[in-house]
C-alpha cells in the first residue's frame, strides 16, 4: 500500500488552492468578464478558505456563492479526511497483543492435589525443566500422563529406590507423548506410540485403545485407563491415570542368565561284562607270562627255588 506522508498531503491541499484561485468557467454558471482586463492577481501559497473566498468574490462576485465556495471546501475537507485515514493506518504502528504466559506445570499438578510423588520426581530428575521448556516452544505440543499418588503406593515397596537416577528419568519420560493428543484423537491414532523415553533399544512405546468413550493405555507390562482431563489447551493436554506405567525395558520379564555348561563325568563300565575297548586293569597291572618281564621274573624265581633245594641238601 502506497504511505501518505503529510508532505504529500499538504502539496495536494496546495494543488487544490491553486486550483480555487483560478477564475471559475462553468458551463452552467458563466462568469462574464472583460478579456482586456489581466487576470486576478495570485495569491499566497496554501491561503486559508476564507482569504480564497474573499479574492475570488473581488473578481467575480458569483464565485462566492455557496455552489462555487462550498463544494470545493467539502471535496477539499472529505479528501483530507480520507488521505489522513490511511495515513494513520499506515503509518500507525499496531499495538502488540497480550503474550500468552508460559505454561506452569508444577501449577497444574498442585491444582490437582494428589501427584506429590509425581511431582517430586519431576523435580529430581529435572524432567519437569525439561517438559516446560518444550511446551513454550513446541509446535507438536506434549500429552501427560500423571499417575496419582495411590499409583506410586501400589508399586511393590522399594520400586523406586531400586531404580538408577537414569532409569528413574526413564520412567518419567515413558509418561509423556511427544504429542498433543485430544481425547478423539487417541481413536484414530495408529500403535504403537512412541514415547519421550528411550534407551539402548530404542524408543519406548505405549498401545492406546479407545472404545465407548473410554482409553486404556497398555505397557505390556500393565494397563491403566485414562480417567480426569487435568489440562487440555495446545499446546499441553494432561490426563490422570490410576497406575504407574511400568515400561517393560525396565519391568519386564529378564531372561536367565546364562551358566557354563557343566563337565561331563567319565562313563564307567558296567560291571560283569569286559571292556571293549584295551586290556583290563588286572592285565595292566599284572604282566603276561609271555611278556619280557614275565620271563624274567619266572627264571628269578626258578633260581631261588635251587638256591633253597641245595641249601637243604647240605
Amino acid at each position: 500500500m502506497h504511505e501518505w506522508t503529510k508532505d504529500s498531503l499538504l502539496m495536494i491541499g496546495c494543488s487544490l488552492t491553486r486550483q480555487l484561485q483560478q477564475p471559475a468557467h462553468s458551463t452552467l454558471f458563466p462568469l462574464p468578464h472583460s478579456p482586456s482586463k489581466a487576470p486576478p492577481c495570485a495569491l499566497p501559497l496554501c491561503p486559508s478558505l476564507s482569504s480564497i473566498a474573499a479574492a475570488r468574490h473581488r473578481h467575480h462576485p458569483m464565485a462566492s456563492s455557496p455552489i462555487f465556495v462550498g463544494l470545493p471546501t467539502f471535496l477539499l475537507l472529505l479528501l483530507l479526511l480520507a488521505t489522513s485515514g490511511l495515513f494513520g493506518q499506515a503509518t500507525g504502528a499496531v499495538a502488540p497483543g497480550p503474550e500468552s504466559a508460559p505454561l506452569n506445570l508444577t501449577g497444574i499438578l498442585e491444582k490437582g492435589g494428589q501427584y506429590g510423588t509425581f511431582l517430586r520426581l519431576l523435580k529430581e530428575t529435572q524432567v519437569g525443566e525439561q517438559i516446560e521448556s518444550q511446551l513454550n516452544n513446541s509446535f507438536n505440543g506434549l500429552t501427560i500422563f500423571a499417575p496419582t499418588d495411590n499409583a506410586f503406593n501400589n508399586l511393590k515397596p522399594g520400586t523406586l529406590n531400586s531404580l538408577t537416577t537414569q532409569e528413574q528419568v526413564s520412567l518419567v519420560l515413558y509418561h509423556v507423548l511427544p504429542r498433543y493428543y485430544t481425547l478423539s484423537t487417541f481413536e484414530t491414532t495408529s500403535n504403537p506410540v512412541n514415547t519421550q523415553a528411550s534407551g539402548s533399544s530404542g524408543v519406548y512405546t505405549v498401545n492406546i485403545t479407545s472404545s465407548s468413550n473410554q482409553v486404556n493405555v497398555s505397557t505390556g507390562v500393565n494397563e491403566t485407563p485414562v480417567n480426569n482431563i487435568l489440562h487440555l489447551d495446545f499446546p499441553l493436554a494432561m490426563y490422570s491415570v490410576d497406575k504407574v506405567l511400568l515400561p517393560p525395558e525396565l519391568f519386564g520379564a529378564k531372561p536367565p542368565a546364562t551358566s557354563p555348561p557343566p563337565a561331563v563325568a567319565p562313563e564307567k563300565p558296567n560291571k560283569g561284562t569286559p571292556a571293549a575297548d584295551g586290556p583290563s586293569a588286572s592285565a595292566e597291572a599284572a604282566p603276561s607270562a609271555a611278556s619280557p618281564e614275565g620271563r624274567s621274573a619266572e627264571r628269578v624265581l626258578l633260581l631261588w627255588i635251587g638256591l633253597a633245594c641245595m641249601g637243604s641238601l647240605l
